[in-house]
């Protein structure tokens, strides 16, 4: 909710200081939120989460498209969606999987300047009463130690 009421969100599709997926491989302390790095593109896990451990997997250049995408970053993302599969898999016991991208604002993209891959872990039965009636969802554990635990597996 906060995300949909604005808190946060980004103004602007530019890149450097006002994109958000730009500043995030630099950011440090409690603020960063990377999971991986790569040669090319970078794993973080998503400030407003869909379901605990759902990750972002972004080139690190400011590029909209994905056919603006080199070979090299095509490669690396689909490197990285599989390695963040089995790292979720792994520490969570994910049982599925939501894997895409949105394409421009008429998509649905929140952040349609810097092209950016969800890989959102699913388990049965994770769609309940909680945000159909309550409309809330229980996030079992804080950002920053979700991000250390992938982390770590993703090195191992």
């Amino acid at each position: 909710m906060a995300y949909l009421q604005g808190e946060n969100k980004p103004r602007h599709d530019e890149a450097g200081d006002e994109c958000a997926f730009c500043r995030a491989p630099a950011l440090t302390g409690d603020e960063d939120l990377v999971v991986a790095r790569g040669e090319v593109v970078y794993a973080v896990l998503n400030l407003y989460p869909y379901n605990a451990g759902h990750l972002l997997v972004c080139p690190y250049r400011h590029v909209a498209d994905y056919t603006e995408l080199s070979a090299e970053e095509m490669t690396e993302i689909g490197a990285f969606t599989a390695r963040a599969m089995e790292v979720l898999r792994t520490v969570s016991n994910a049982q599925g999987f939501n894997i895409g991208m949105n394409q421009g604002s008429a998509a649905g993209a929140g952040i349609a300047g810097h092209l950016h891959q969800h890989v959102v872990p699913r388990w049965s039965g994770d769609t309940n009463f909680m945000p159909v009636i309550g409309g809330t969802k229980t996030m079992p554990e804080l950002l920053g130690r979700t991000r250390e635990i992938l982390a770590a597996a993703w090195g191992a």
